[in-house]
């Protein structure tokens, strides 16, 4: 174990049992006060760079003890840094959402930590190919990722959740979950899957007072990747053309998913379409 400290913040490296790497990470805010802590985890798996780790971060601002995994554990550090910068607690780990071990030893840890009261499944998987050139190794990745992984994480997550009678179990969609596209055959078809698997949780949990909800990120999210391709398609005066809020900010989603949170059970959503006010739909 390797402990260093970087300005008020204290941040601990481990390796896991399954030789998977471990930070964990607790810090003040500058003013030397700490965030008001839940005795509570949320768990984003597929924690990215932008709606995951937007996710992440407003629910650590919240107090709760945030469990991120992706499968390169390396580059977690940026949210590791943002979390513990900002007075919150955090767990980064490596994590392979396909496989059904990773996945439930994952989620035990963060239930072992504090009660898990939120899993938020956030892995993306969107790939363009034409028909022709859609392999059978691409399909089968793309559904693994976008639709198993899915399965694999609202069912270990409900396993913890029912026997508290309590918890929300929130799955990212797309424009690609309601309706295919050219050359979505693969991406579309596995987001689909994910749709009827989150549904089918939400019928079944919901009388048992978990919150299942599966939401559709309708439109473009501000990145580094939406922008090039905006340019490589439309060229760089489309770039300049970009009215304000045209693109989703990531911090705007996160905030969608507390929203969801807060809700009370009395009136839960399900299904929730996210997308700019400029959006054609």
């Amino acid at each position: 174990m390797r402990t260093h400290r970087t300005g008020a913040a204290r941040c601990v490296r481990v390796r896991a049992a399954n030789g998977a790497a471990v930070i964990a990470a607790k810090s003040v805010t500058g003013r030397g006060t700490e965030l008001a802590k839940r005795n509570a985890t949320a768990a984003v798996i597929g924690a990215g760079d932008f709606i995951g780790s937007a996710i992440a971060k407003k629910f650590a601002a919240e107090g709760f003890t945030i469990f991120a995994g992706r499968r390169n554990a390396d580059k977690l550090a940026p949210l590791v840094a943002a979390v513990e910068g900002a007075g919150g607690e955090i767990v980064a780990r490596e994590l392979d959402a396909r496989k059904e071990d990773a996945v439930t030893d994952f989620l035990d840890a963060a239930d072992a930590h504090a009660p898990l009261e939120v899993c938020v499944f956030n892995i993306g998987g969107n790939v363009n190919f034409p028909l022709l050139e859609t392999t059978e190794r691409v399909f089968r990745k793309v559904w693994e990722l976008s639709c198993y992984a899915g399965f694999l994480s609202g069912r270990e997550a409900a396993r913890l959740m029912l026997p508290r009678g309590k918890g929300c179990i929130f799955f990212t969609g797309a424009t690609a979950s309601v309706r295919g596209g050219i050359g979505y055959t693969a991406f579309a078809s596995a987001k689909h899957g994910l749709r009827a698997v989150a549904q089918s949780m939400a019928r079944e949990l919901g009388p048992k007072n978990i919150h299942v909800a599966h939401l559709i990120i309708d439109a473009g999210v501000d990145t580094a990747f939406v922008r090039e391709r905006i340019k490589q398609r439309s060229g760089a005066e489309a770039l300049e053309r970009l009215e304000p809020d045209q693109l989703m900010n990531p911090a705007s989603i996160g905030e969608v998913y507390w929203q969801l949170y807060r809700q009370p059970r009395d009136a839960w959503t399900f299904e929730l379409d996210v997308r700019p006010y400029r959006e054609v739909w």
